[in-house]
């Protein structure tokens, strides 16, 4: 359960946290919840604090079931995508937490117009700002052969490759993609970048590694988008030789 939780709980950077506890209360103190000016302070701050919760959590859903389908998408389409599936995951999650805190409040509940209409607007928010965080950081690292495989869009990273089949899964910084090639040939297309094998049906970047995780006393290497990569015996002790464990 923790190790499903991580990919979350990465997104709460100390930045981010200490600008939350700054924010928040003077969020809440601004700006009342559907204009119900004469809600309690306490009402206000569970209100836009559960709000933070739900656009992290639905963001990181709706990006995760966009890259575990392994579908090729252009960056206009993904990003719609992942627009759709976040507000479907906010307007129930914001009903709920309205209809829960406007009773304690002794308040009714907004109607369920009012609700798609403010999910409408952080739905909004939260897409044009993560579309916005990739553009100020180009990525440094030398381009590979095998990125010539992928959207022509692409100018994202590439993580680790790992094999399904037939096909090879190209895991980046912009999702997921399926290409058909044996695991050998893409690791060869993979130069300059270093990266090594930690499994018989993974390859991954040595940059894109943060750290290791035991689990049920198994070794796994984390990657920078929270991915667990078992590590086999085989590869173990290269791994550890190269500094990677």
């Amino acid at each position: 359960m923790t190790s499903k939780l991580r990919p979350i709980l990465s997104l709460c950077s100390p930045q981010r946290v200490v600008a939350g506890a700054f924010f928040l209360p003077m969020l809440a103190y601004a700006f009342p919840p559907f204009q119900m000016s004469d809600l309690p302070f306490v009402i206000r701050f569970l209100f836009w604090f559960g709000v933070m919760g739900i656009a992290v959590t639905s963001t990181w859903m709706a990006r995760r079931l966009i890259r575990e389908t392994g579908t090729v998408l252009n960056l206009p389409v993904r990003d719609l995508a992942i627009a759709l599936f976040v507000l479907l995951l906010f307007i129930p999650s914001l009903w709920v937490l309205a209809v829960v805190l406007f009773s304690i409040g002794g308040h009714s509940a907004p109607g369920i117009p009012r609700v798609i209409g403010y999910s409408a607007l952080f739905t909004a928010g939260l897409i044009l700002t993560s579309r916005a965080e990739p553009k100020g950081a180009p990525p440094s690292s030398p381009v590979p052969r095998l990125a010539r495989r992928l959207p022509a869009s692409f100018q994202g990273q590439i993580y680790r490759l790992s094999s399904r089949n037939h096909y090879v899964d190209v895991v980046t910084s912009e999702g997921t993609f399926a290409i058909r090639l044996r695991l050998s040939d893409a690791v060869g297309e993979m130069e300059p970048l270093r990266g090594h094998c930690a499994h018989r049906s993974h390859w991954i970047v040595d940059n894109a590694v943060t750290g290791t995780e035991k689990v049920a006393d198994r070794i796994y290497l984390k990657l920078v988008n929270g991915d667990l990569i078992p590590v086999s015996r085989k590869y173990k002790p290269m791994l550890e030789d190269d500094g990677l464990i």
